[in-house]
């Protein structure tokens, strides 16, 4: 797949970057996709809730009332689940909710993921540049240029570059990730993928594997 090189005024440049077929033009696999998201949003979470069960409640263990002849149920405990101020019942538990998944299914996801984009034409190859100085307002014009100012869109960089993420991460919407880091959720969330050209053969080598 041939797609046109853009500049940073939208107009195309001349040039063609080859998508190579085995990483853009595969037959997606959505339950790898789904497994990947699964994956990262779990990864996110940070398991740290809990709640204050019977064991946990401090208070006198004393039986609280004789056994019988009370007219009402028995009861052991002050700190039971059942009254006011006693410990709640299967309350959650800090945990890690985060689990394995094998790098050829994450691999699998992501090339399923920049295959749907590819398909919707939803790839975009931006001419490489730079800026001196961080300029949000420089990147806004860029994003206008390439008329994506109106939709979520990912710059994926061949490497990291502070001036550009700086200039970017005030503006709504965009989002930038150097090309080793790139997700399958963040591809999946974006309207719009934009590569910088060096980058494209950066994720290329990504998935020679």
């Amino acid at each position: 797949m041939e797609v046109q090189v853009l500049d940073k005024t939208g107009k195309e440049t001349g040039r063609t970057v080859g998508l190579q077929d085995q990483i853009f033009g595969i037959e997606p696999n959505d339950h790898a996709i789904y497994l990947d998201v699964k994956q990262y949003l779990a990864h996110k979470r940070q398991g740290t809730h809990s709640a204050t069960e019977r064991g946990d409640i401090t208070g006198s263990t004393k039986k609280i009332k004789r056994q019988k002849g009370t007219g009402t149920a028995r009861a052991g405990s002050i700190k039971s689940p059942i009254f006011r101020g006693g410990g709640r019942v299967f309350g959650p538990r800090p945990r890690n909710y985060g689990f394995k998944l094998n790098k050829k299914v994450k691999a699998l996801a992501r090339k399923s993921a920049l295959s749907y984009k590819a398909k919707a034409s939803d790839v975009l190859v931006l001419e490489d540049f730079s800026l001196e100085t961080p300029r949000t307002k420089e990147m806004a014009v860029v994003s206008k240029n390439l008329k994506i100012n109106d939709k979520k869109s990912l710059f994926v960089l061949p490497e990291e570059n502070k001036n550009i993420y700086l200039s970017s991460r005030n503006l709504q919407g965009v989002s930038v990730v150097t090309a080793s880091e790139l997700t399958t959720y963040q591809i999946m969330n974006a309207s719009k993928v934009v590569f910088f050209e060096s980058s494209v053969s950066k994720v290329e080598e990504q998935f020679k594997i």
